[in-house]
C-alpha cells in the first residue's frame, strides 16, 4: 500500500526542520597544569554542570568537551600536593557559547584563562 503524498511530505518536512533547530553548541575545554606539582582533586564548575579527575600530573592536560545550557561564571578548584586548596574564578560562560577555552594552572594558585567563543 502506498503512502499518501500529504502525508510523506509533512514527515520529511518535519524531520529537516528538526535537522536544523537542533544544534548542540560545544565547548572544547582545556586545562593545563603547568603548577610545577601534581594536582590532586581538580574540579571545574561551569554552568549547570562540572568535570575534573583525581589527579592531574605536573604537565599533563585533560580534554573535555561541555555544553552551556545555563549563564554563569566558571570556578576551578584542586588542591596542591602540599594539601593547600585553589579556588579560582574564571571567565562568564554564556548559554549557546561554543568554541574552546583554555584554562592553565601556574604556580602559587594563579591561572590563566584563554576563552575563544562564539557570543550567544
Amino acid at each position: 500500500m502506498k503512502a499518501p503524498t500529504g502525508i510523506f511530505a509533512a514527515i520529511v518536512f518535519a524531520a529537516s526542520v528538526c535537522g536544523l533547530g537542533c544544534h548542540s553548541y560545544h565547548v572544547e575545554t582545556t586545562v593545563d597544569n603547568r603548577t610545577g606539582e601534581a594536582i590532586q582533586l581538580l574540579e571545574v564548575d561551569y554552568p549547570s554542570a562540572s568535570f575534573g579527575a583525581n589527579s592531574l600530573a605536573a604537565g599533563a592536560v585533560l580534554h573535555y568537551r561541555i555544553q552551556l545550557r545555563e549563564s554563569g561564571a566558571l570556578k576551578v578548584l584542586y588542591t596542591t600536593g602540599n594539601g593547600m586548596q585553589v579556588q579560582l574564578d574564571g571567565p562568564t560562560l554564556a548559554e549557546r557559547q561554543e568554541g574552546r577555552l583554555e584554562i592553565v594552572l601556574l604556580p602559587e594558585g594563579k591561572a590563566e584563562f584563554h576563552p575563544e567563543l562564539t557570543q550567544p
